[in-house]
């Protein structure tokens, strides 16, 4: 759950991905999401937005095309109710041959709602993590989406061009409706890909259904990958794709800004629960290391994990890709 101008996203290590590239298209022409009537109840009021049909959508253009079943996490997580006897959790978990979790969290009240949707492929896929992070308050929405690179593309340029080049211009498509966010720090950001929408708006119809859309083509791309992408026979390529979704499911169960919000509206024990075991499930199982052993940085002097945000310091205010994709900083 990113639910603030920090994110807490990690994509693991340096490994060199397989070259060969995935041909996607912006729009697969086989799949046809429609932004349908129910979109067009969004108003101005909190209330009013249900993120839970931006998961309902997904799901059924998803079992269209390939083999769903539940994740057995949806034994365990379906529903559950806040400590103030008000704010609905509704959850989602489902997997397929290919796909490890796809998983939803829902966050409604009267003040709030949260989207929290994610897609993480079994290790014998390097196909990137989807990932939807959406909030909406009475005055403001955050928003965070992308297909975060599994591979981390500063060293993994073959990475690059096998998944990002041929969408760009799914980003281009929103970047005038949803500008740049503000600022984001350098331990976040090298884990994003050049495709991310990073924004905050305040609500309208309009915006509202806008989101609607580029959530739709983002996953419509993310969908294709996970069809098109061949399993990886080399037993190295795969020992590296599990240890880096280890390392970004260890940086998110530990730093992931929405631990307060969940520890608020279900407790603490609940809270750390639902981060490991079901939004972030697989940190357990894996791999082995810790956090201290992925990010040595941000051990203290006793030995126990900082709670920094950031410690390199450095932080982007404005959008550090060009329009090709290219970092720039």
């Amino acid at each position: 759950m990113a639910l603030s101008m920090e994110f807490g996203f990690s994509i693991g290590s340096c490994f060199k991905a397989a070259s060969t590239p995935v041909l996607i298209s912006a729009i697969p022409k086989k799949t046809n999401f429609m932004l349908t009537r129910r979109s067009k109840r969004f108003l101005f009021k909190v209330s009013a937005v249900s993120y839970k049909e931006f998961a309902e959508s997904a799901l059924e253009e998803t079992r269209k095309r390939i083999v769903l079943e539940p994740s057995p996490l949806q034994k365990r997580y379906s529903s559950m109710t806040g400590l103030d006897g008000k704010t609905e959790l509704q959850m989602l978990a489902f997997k397929s041959s290919k796909i490890r979790l796809l998983r939803s969290m829902a966050i409604e009240n009267e003040t709030m709602q949260v989207f929290d949707f994610a897609g993480f492929m079994e290790p014998e896929y390097d196909v990137p993590i989807f990932c939807a992070n959406f909030f909406t308050s009475a005055n403001t929405n955050i928003v965070v989406l992308d297909l975060n690179p599994l591979h981390q593309l500063t060293d993994q340029t073959d990475y690059q061009g096998k998944y990002y080049n041929n969408i760009m211009s799914i980003y281009h498509k929103y970047a005038e409706t949803f500008p740049w966010g503000g600022k984001l720090t350098g331990e976040s950001l090298k884990f994003f890909s050049p495709l991310v929408m990073w924004t905050r708006f305040s609500s309208s119809q309009e915006k509202h259904e806008a989101l609607f859309s580029a959530f739709v083509e983002y996953y419509q791309a993310w969908l294709e990958m996970t069809i098109q992408v061949r399993e990886e026979m080399e037993p190295s390529q795969v020992r590296a794709n599990r240890e880096a979704q280890h390392k970004y499911l260890t940086w998110r169960a530990q730093k992931d800004p929405g631990h307060g919000l969940l520890k608020r509206l279900v407790g603490e024990v609940k809270a750390k629960e639902l981060l490991r075991d079901f939004l972030f499930s697989g940190v357990d199982e894996l791999g082995t290391k810790t956090f201290i052993d992925y990010f040595p940085e941000y051990q203290t002097e006793d030995g126990t994990v900082s709670d920094k945000r950031s410690i390199i310091g450095k932080s982007y205010e404005t959008r550090p890709w060009d329009l090709t994709g290219q970092f720039i900083g």
